[in-house]
């Protein structure tokens, strides 16, 4: 049945690697997809391109609350003229913009929801939004904070805080959901790639899964951006796959950053696991399943 797949994550969650892992996978190419064909697979639901039809004058002069109110218009036009399903990236909040809703379940198939350690995601935050670490924590904490559009690119998307993100994916309950770590796809590239390529039902081919896992690796991303540069590279960043650690907050974060983080997004960061459970006592190092050291896009 045709519709739309969600790839959800807050922004600097592991969203990218997800759709050049899943174009590498479906397209099956002998050599590493370059990046710019990405979107031939795995396309991005604020493209202005799926609003153009529904209006007759550029879709940047629209308000934010009319785009709202077009949402899913055209997120179920997208999915009505594919016979396939449509893996799509969105770092929306599941929930409503204006009071109109962010995503349409009619459209929808199914969602992959990609969660990453709000310590580690504040640091690449401040980097591809040009934000102090301090302005970036304070972004993430903001319920009614926005992605801004690039007038004839993108438009907006309602992000709201990052536990608010979280947690309103995680109840996603239209159709299929899958919740992946970033730190798990960390330490076990192959395992969790590998499972979602079954589970989608793409192959269970062993050879062309690996392939896919080696052709988005992070290694092979920052040499592809490096010759051909990233059209989704900020303006504020040097570039786009910059570091894909996991752990690197304990560097970067000071005690007082990285209490602020813990403290505003306690019950979603103890869900899934970057924070002891109520009543155990904190450990040194990174949480379980996680690579301090490993790197990914």
């Amino acid at each position: 049945m045709p519709g739309i797949l969600w790839l959800a994550s807050y922004p600097k969650s592991g969203n990218t690697w997800m759709r050049v892992f899943l174009a590498n996978l479906i397209l099956d190419e002998p050599e590493p997809l370059a990046l710019k064909r990405i979107n031939e697979v795995c396309s991005s639901e604020p493209n202005e391109i799926w609003f153009k039809p529904l209006v007759d004058k550029a879709v940047s002069t629209l308000s934010d609350k009319k785009i709202a109110a077009l949402r899913c218009k055209a997120q179920e036009r997208a999915a009505s003229l594919n016979k396939n399903v449509i893996p799509m990236k969105t770092h929306s909040l599941f929930g409503k913009d204006f009071g109109y809703p962010t995503i349409s379940p009619k459209a929808s198939i199914g969602a992959i929801y990609i969660v990453r350690d709000p310590r580690d995601v504040v640091i690449s935050a401040a980097d591809h939004y040009g934000l102090s670490i301090d302005q970036a924590i304070e972004m993430m904490a903001d319920r009614k904070a926005r992605g801004r559009g690039t007038p004839g690119v993108t438009v907006h998307e309602l992000m709201g805080s990052w536990s608010d993100h979280v947690k309103s994916w995680a109840l996603w309950k239209h159709t299929p959901l899958l919740v992946l770590r970033y730190e798990d796809m960390l330490a076990d590239s192959l395992g969790q790639l590998g499972g979602v390529a079954r589970k989608l039902g793409i192959t269970q081919d062993e050879a062309r899964i690996r392939r896919a896992v080696e052709f988005s690796s992070f290694k092979t991303l920052q040499a592809q951006e490096a010759q051909t540069g990233f059209v989704e590279k900020s303006v504020n960043s040097q570039r786009f796959f910059r570091s894909g650690r996991s752990g690197g907050w304990r560097d970067k974060l000071t005690p007082a950053q990285a209490a602020a983080i813990e403290q505003g997004h306690a019950a979603q960061m103890r869900r899934f696991g970057y924070l002891p459970p109520l009543g155990d006592v904190p450990v040194a190092g990174p949480v379980a399943g996680a690579s301090a050291t490993a790197k990914a896009p």
